[in-house]
C-alpha cells in the first residue's frame, strides 16, 4: 500500500521539487562532478592543489626572484616565501573563479539531453561547476592557512569572517556564469570571447602583483569598480594579515556582486524557454 504512495511522491518531488529537493540534488551533482574529473587518475582530486602550487612556484620565481618582488607583511619574515604566500592567497578565489567560470560558460550546451527534460530544474547546471571549483579551491586555502601557520607560528581570528567574503565571490561567479550560459546557447563565441576577457581581467587585478605599485589616482578606481581585487586583498586580509582594512570596498563588492548575480538570473531565466529549441 506504501509503495505506490512513495512512487506517486517521488514524481511530484521531482516534478515540482521543493528548495531542499534541489540543494539535494545540487549537492549529488557537484559530488559526481568532483568524482568523474579526475577518476582514474592516481592523485584524484588532489591535481587542482598540485596545479596551485604549480602556477604559485612560476609566479614565485618571475616576480620575487627574478624581478625581486619584496612585501613586508606583519608577523611574516620578508623573503621569497612570504611573497608565494601572499601570491597564494590571491590566486585561489581567482583559480575558483576562472576555472568555474569557463566550464559554466558551456554548461547547458553540453547538457542538451538534461535541457530536453522538463522535470530537471535547468537552474542547476551553471552552478555545478562553479561550486566543483570552489571546492577545490578550499584544498589550496586550507594549504596556505597550514603554511601561514607554520611560518607566523599563529592562525588569525579574521578567519572565521572567510563565509562574508565567500558570498560575493559565489554571487559574482554565478551571475556571470548564468549570463555567459544562457547566451552560448545562441552564439557559440562566448566562451572564447570570456576566455579573452578573463586574460585581460587577470592582469589589471592586482593578484600577482601589490595594489602599492598602481599609480595612486588609478588604485582607488581599481579597488571600487573591480571586484576581484577587493576579494584578493579581503582574502589576504583575513589570512595572512589578521586584520580587514577594505571593509568599504567589500560593502561595494557585495552590491556589484548581487546586482550581477540578479542581471544574469534574470537573462537565464528570460532564455531558458528557448534553449530547447535551439539545441
Amino acid at each position: 500500500m506504501l509503495k505506490p504512495v512513495k512512487a506517486v511522491a517521488r514524481r511530484l518531488a521531482i516534478v515540482n521539487p521543493p528548495l531542499w529537493g534541489k540543494l539535494d540534488l545540487l549537492k549529488t551533482l557537484v559530488q559526481r562532478d568532483l568524482e568523474a574529473r579526475y577518476k582514474g587518475s592516481i592523485l584524484g582530486n588532489l591535481w587542482p592543489l598540485v596545479n596551485q602550487l604549480a602556477q604559485l612556484l612560476v609566479y614565485t620565481y618571475l616576480f620575487a626572484i627574478v624581478l625581486k618582488v619584496k612585501l613586508d607583511l606583519i608577523g611574516l619574515p620578508t623573503n621569497h616565501f612570504t611573497f608565494g604566500l601572499w601570491l597564494f592567497a590571491g590566486l585561489i578565489p581567482w583559480t575558483a573563479f576562472l576555472g568555474g567560470l569557463m566550464l559554466s560558460a558551456n554548461s547547458v550546451v553540453q547538457q542538451a539531453n538534461l535541457v530536453k527534460k522538463v522535470v530537471f530544474p535547468l537552474a542547476l547546471l551553471p552552478l555545478v561547476p562553479i561550486l566543483t571549483a570552489f571546492v577545490e579551491s578550499s584544498l589550496g586555502l586550507m594549504a596556505l592557512i597550514l603554511f601561514v601557520a607554520l611560518t607566523a607560528q599563529t592562525i588569525h581570528a579574521t578567519l572565521w569572517l572567510f563565509p562574508l567574503i565567500w558570498l560575493p565571490q559565489l554571487l559574482l561567479t554565478a551571475g556571470l556564469g548564468y549570463l555567459t550560459a544562457a547566451l552560448t546557447v545562441f552564439l557559440r563565441d562566448i566562451p572564447q570571447t570570456v576566455g579573452v576577457v578573463l586574460n585581460l581581467w587577470f592582469y589589471v587585478t592586482p593578484i600577482i602583483y601589490p595594489a602599492a605599485i598602481i599609480p595612486e589616482p588609478w588604485r582607488s578606481w581599481v579597488f571600487w569598480f573591480n571586484p576581484w581585487a577587493t576579494i584578493a586583498e579581503v582574502y589576504r586580509d583575513l589570512v595572512l594579515v589578521g586584520e580587514v582594512k577594505h571593509w568599504a570596498e567589500w560593502g561595494i563588492t557585495s552590491l556589484i556582486s548581487i546586482c550581477i548575480f540578479c542581471i544574469g538570473l534574470w537573462v537565464y531565466r528570460r532564455l531558458r524557454p528557448a534553449f530547447a529549441d535551439v539545441l
